[in-house]
């Protein structure tokens, strides 16, 4: 009776995700990375809702919105 073969070990982590980089390479691909305000930190939503705060007050509001709901109706 022959000896059976020895189980493939299963891939790690690492190297599973060097064999999809290389499939995503190989389409044409390019890893790039983006950073994001995390919105889970109390400063960082203080700070956009001050932000916020400053832009509902700008004198031109009332013609960026009416530019913006025209845009967005000729996008529907």
């Amino acid at each position: 009776m022959p000896a059976k073969p020895k189980p493939a070990r299963p891939k790690t982590a690492a190297e599973r995700m060097r064999t999809r980089r290389a499939r995503l390479r190989a389409a044409g691909l390019r890893p790039v990375q983006h950073w994001v305000p995390d919105l889970r930190d109390p400063k960082v939503r203080a700070q956009i809702r001050k932000e916020v705060a400053q832009l509902d007050k700008h004198p031109d509001n009332d013609a960026i919105d009416a530019w913006l709901d025209a845009v967005l109706a000729d996008n529907e």
